[in-house]
């Protein structure tokens, strides 16, 4: 996908506070899910966000107020679905399920994305703080240029200084991330550091400058630990 459609397509996301991450062709497997109509989807696109970027746009959404839960899933899903449908797409959601779809792989498919220790993939450009929220899927194939350039960072980060950075010692190379020891450390005080944003992710020396503000990471902490 490419030219004018391309662009009005970035536009009318960014405006959203999204951003298309990649995509890719798949126009003689199975590898996508089944459309409305039943037709077989034949290319994704995979879209995003980051911290600065949705953050502004949910916080003033009608969903950031009205005291029910899952705000920024709801505003995901009133707003690219809207998108999606205007623009010749179908719209899935990672928070759909279960099951759920393997918007992991399919971001690897896309490529610029590498595994983490974190358990997150990180990006070539915006670190651990991209976030997926749907994938836009086409009856047709949309000729995308696949992505061949360097994947995400962390397949050549020799210093690792996410794991060396979690006070509550849940990463580790051989184990990976340990969630109830996160959450347990996280647990014990509202007033750890961590709570305006995980100290793992803010030491990715990858995409800074894409990282959740205070109040957008506690919206996250208190989200993840079910407050």
């Amino acid at each position: 996908m490419s030219g004018p459609a391309a662009a009005a397509l970035t536009k009318r996301l960014a405006a959203a506070g999204f951003l298309c991450l990649g995509g890719f062709d798949a126009p003689d497997e199975a590898s996508l899910p089944s459309l409305s109509g039943g037709a077989r989807a034949r290319s994704l696109l995979l879209i995003g966000s980051t911290g600065p970027s949705v953050w502004p746009k949910l916080s003033s959404s009608p969903e950031a107020s009205d005291g029910t839960a899952d705000p920024l899933d709801r505003y995901t899903r009133r707003v690219l679905t809207e998108i999606a449908a205007s623009e010749g797409f179908e719209a899935a959601f990672p928070f759909d399920g279960p099951p759920y779809h393997p918007f992991q792989q399919w971001a690897r498919r896309c490529g610029g994305f590498s595994q983490s220790p974190m358990g997150v993939l990180a990006h070539r450009d915006y670190g651990p703080w991209a976030g997926f929220r749907a994938a836009f899927l086409s009856k047709t194939p949309l000729a995308i240029q696949q992505d061949t350039r360097s994947a995400g960072p962390c397949e050549t980060c020799a210093d690792k200084p996410c794991i060396t950075a979690c006070p509550a010692g849940a990463l580790t190379l051989e184990t990976g991330y340990d969630v109830p020891r996160c959450r347990d450390h996280l647990a014990t005080s509202r007033s750890l550091d961590c709570w305006s944003g995980c100290l793992a992710r803010r030491a990715c020396p990858c995409g800074r400058e894409h990282h959740q503000g205070p109040d957008n990471a506690r919206f996250h902490m208190e989200s993840f630990i079910g407050l």
